[in-house]
Formats: C-alpha cells, sequence, structure tokens
C-alpha cells in the first residue's frame, strides 16, 4: 500500500495538545495494523515531534467490548516513539488491562452531566463530601530496571535504591528517589502542580511535574546534573535546586 493511499484513506486517529503540554492520541477504532501505517506517515512527516513524546492514550472513543490489545497498541506507540503515560477510558475490560499494565487510568472526558429527579416535593438532606480514600505511600527498595515502570496512585513514590535508562516512575504526589535517577520521573501526572521531584543524583532521561517536563538534553546543561537535587514548578517553569 502507498503513502498516498494512506492519505487517502480516513484516518483513525487524532493527535491533540493537552491543557498539560503531554500529547493525547485519541483512538476512534481499533485497528492497530492502519494505526502501524498512518503513525508510520507522521513520523515521516515531523520526525522530531515523535522522539520520546510522552503520551495520553485517550480510549473512550473506542466501541464497548472492542477486544483491545492494549499490549500490542503501547508497544505500537513506543515503536514510533510515543511513550504512554496514562490511558483515558471507561471500559471495564480496558480499565483491567490497564492496572494488570501498573497504567493510571484517568476518566472519560466528555461525559454527560446526571439528570436530577426533581418531582418529589419532600426536602432532600445536603449530601456528606465523600471522604478521601486514605493511599499510603508507595516504597521501593528494590532497584528499578530499564522497560519496568512504577506508578504511585493517590499519593507519593519513594524508591530507596538506582532508577535505571529506560524505567519509568510516575506518582500522583510526589517522587522520591534516594540514589541516581537515570530513568524518567513524572510527578503530580494529574495535574498537582505543588508536586516535587527529589533525588540524590540527577542523571534522569527526562524529569516532570504536572506535565511540565524537561529531557536529558536540557538537563545536562543544568550545573546541577550529577548532583542531589529537588525539582518544583514556579509558575510553568520547572526549577532544579540543590537538596
Amino acid at each position: 500500500m502507498s503513502q498516498a493511499d494512506l492519505t487517502d484513506q480516513a484516518p483513525v486517529f487524532q493527535l491533540k495538545g493537552s491543557m498539560l503540554a503531554i500529547t493525547v492520541l485519541e483512538l476512534t477504532q481499533n485497528d492497530l495494523q492502519r494505526l502501524d501505517q498512518q503513525l508510520a506517515v507522521k513520523v515521516e512527516q515531523a520526525p522530531d515531534f515523535f522522539n520520546n513524546t510522552p503520551l495520553v492514550l485517550a480510549l473512550d472513543k473506542l466501541p464497548s467490548d472492542c477486544n483491545l490489545d492494549l499490549p500490542a497498541l503501547i508497544a505500537l506507540c513506543r515503536k514510533h516513539g510515543l511513550r504512554t503515560l496514562a490511558l483515558r477510558s471507561g471500559d471495564p475490560q480496558i480499565v483491567d488491562a490497564a492496572g494488570r499494565l501498573d497504567l493510571p487510568v484517568l476518566p472519560p472526558s466528555g461525559a454527560r452531566e446526571r439528570k436530577l429527579d426533581v418531582t418529589s416535593k419532600a426536602p432532600s438532606e445536603p449530601a456528606k463530601p465523600a471522604e478521601p480514600a486514605y493511599r499510603p505511600t508507595r516504597v521501593i527498595t528494590t532497584p528499578i530496571r530499564g522497560g519496568q515502570q512504577v506508578y504511585a496512585q493517590g499519593g507519593d513514590l519513594i524508591v530507596l535504591a538506582a532508577v535505571s535508562p529506560g524505567a519509568e516512575l510516575l506518582a500522583d504526589g510526589n517522587i522520591h528517589v534516594y540514589g541516581p535517577l537515570r530513568g524518567r520521573a513524572l510527578a503530580g501526572i494529574k495535574g498537582d502542580a505543588n508536586a516535587r521531584i527529589f533525588c540524590q543524583q540527577l542523571a534522569a532521561e527526562m524529569v516532570s511535574i504536572a506535565g511540565h517536563y524537561k529531557v536529558a538534553e536540557d538537563l545536562r546543561r543544568d550545573p546541577l546534573w550529577a548532583k542531589a537535587v529537588q525539582m518544583k514548578l514556579s509558575g510553568d517553569v520547572l526549577n532544579i535546586t540543590r537538596l
């Protein structure tokens, strides 16, 4: 099949920029073969964009019970330089598959508002605010090897060992690494701009807080490269300071 034929076909996906500066790939059909072909065309058109780009896979537009092969989809995205950080879906099968892969799942977008029943004349008591679910800090005592991904949902992540290149750390809260950080660390992935990243030795491939990130090329130019540092946001700027 020629590139012209692929261009004429209706696309099976859309690429959108999210409010957190992380790319969202919205999949509309479960057709990995066509997705592979069309992504290849996009990579040829804009190779710099597809270079270890952080990605949220939006799967909430797929038909229910589509029997999506999630590991194959994530591997396909990685093949084209897209690194999946989280999913967006409400399908129980996809949510269950994401849990087995230790991937965070965001709620579907564009959900309809629930209609209120106003037929009853009896006054209703005000609803009690939901108590926040307690999620303890996740503590990892063993080295995180390349290809591993560790997620601390609803809290902080503490790693008491080295993080190898190709490994990914994700947390809704802060990330602490008491050793060399050579992989990727993404804190506040659900938008917490107050989250921070701490490490004993900064040698990361990428760091991100609430979607604002710096890659290794930027980090190596920082005078605190290979030092013990903390990272936090000041507005939209990710600042690195000595511990």
